[in-house]
């Protein structure tokens, strides 16, 4: 029985690049010369900190990071949950950027139960943190593939590990 599997993983390497040209251009940009404008990433922690003099230039950090990670990973900006900014040493700020990975419980319960409101011959159980989709012909799962994508464009998802 023909089935693939939908996930949602981040790619790091393209991640720790745009973190990477993200950075550079705040080095070389002339209104960040003099304060303290850098970009960290955590891979472990799957989370980017930014650092700035104030509010106003964490948002100019995020409007340099946000198309730097878009241009290596498309949607990859929709998979950061941005915290509140915090005030540090005095007149400094920090935002925390946390990056999600997997696709959680309740999404995964939307797309299932998209999948079965469809009437399509196919089952979709979840399975950790991806969902499975199993059906009787390669075209009814290609179907559910342009399904899922047309109605949950809101977090990225891969569709991927199809078999025949």
């Amino acid at each position: 029985m023909p089935s693939f599997d939908i996930t949602s993983e981040a790619n790091l390497e393209n991640i720790r690049n745009a973190v990477d040209v993200s950075m550079r251009m705040i080095d070389n940009r002339y209104d960040f010369k003099g304060t303290t404008a850098k970009i960290d990433f955590l891979e472990k922690e799957m989370v980017i900190n930014l650092f700035g003099d104030a509010e106003f230039q964490l948002n100019q950090i995020k409007d340099i990071l946000f198309p730097a990670m878009e241009k290596k990973e498309p949607d990859s900006s929709k998979r950061i949950t941005s915290n509140i900014i915090e005030s540090v040493s005095g007149n400094k700020s920090k935002q925390v950027l946390e990056i999600k990975s997997g696709i959680d419980m309740d999404l995964a319960k939307k797309i299932v139960k998209t999948i079965k409101d469809s009437k399509s011959k196919t089952q979709a159980n979840i399975q950790g943190d991806s969902v499975r989709v199993s059906g009787g012909k390669r075209d009814i799962l290609q179907e559910c593939i342009a399904l899922v994508k047309a109605k949950h464009n809101d977090f990225p998802l891969n569709f991927g590990n199809f078999r025949d």
